[in-house]
């Protein structure tokens, strides 16, 4: 007997998608995104869209289910971490009135990471309410080649904050993806 669960997939079209094409909702008309800007919203909302898809049907325990140990590092420790660092990126370009920690000290985003269904729900708000503010935050600054005051220092173009929220996403997609095998054998991009 071992806690190593099977490997499966939901795709019967392509088996290394996480759905089939027409149920995934990170497709879009088949049009690629005109423009700098346009290309780097769409694969920072494909991303999102991934992270969403990881941590759906699972229970508070799955979601706060640690890698191995001695990692702290869990889905729902990375919904909290994206969260945490959302607000962070706000206050690169918002440095006259930075929101605080959301979670407290170093690590505490994962270490807090716990089972607890209202802690999941919270998270997932935070989530949300974060990104909101920060595309809005972002939104006024529709040139990627804009400067901004960066972490209250020299000027940084807009184009680095979003080429770094892609990179974020997708460094932790790739974490969410063998999280969930972990969990319950479920694979897919």
């Amino acid at each position: 007997m071992t806690d190593t669960p099977e490997r499966w997939t939901q795709a019967t079209v392509y088996p290394d998608m996480w759905v089939d094409p027409d149920k995934d909702p990170r497709n879009s008309d088949g049009a690629a995104p005109d423009g700098e800007l346009a290309t780097l919203q769409e694969f920072l909302r494909d991303y999102r869209h991934t992270l969403r898809m990881k941590c759906e049907g699972l229970t508070p325990e799955q979601l706060a289910r640690r890698s191995v140990p001695p990692s702290t590092m869990s889905l729902l420790g990375l919904v909290r971490h994206l969260a945490e660092v959302e607000r962070d990126w706000r206050n690169w370009i918002l440095p006259d009135d930075p929101a605080p920690r959301l979670y407290g000290g170093r690590d505490s985003d994962f270490d807090g990471a716990l089972a607890e269904p209202e802690l999941v729900e919270s998270a997932f708000a935070d989530l949300a309410r974060e990104q909101a503010a920060t595309d809005a935050a972002l939104a006024e600054h529709p040139d990627p080649g804009a400067r901004v005051v960066h972490h209250g220092t020299a000027p940084g173009a807009v184009r680095e904050l979003w080429v770094h929220r892609v990179e974020e996403y997708a460094r932790h997609c790739g974490h969410a993806d063998l999280l969930r095998e972990r969990i319950d054998g479920r694979v897919g991009q």
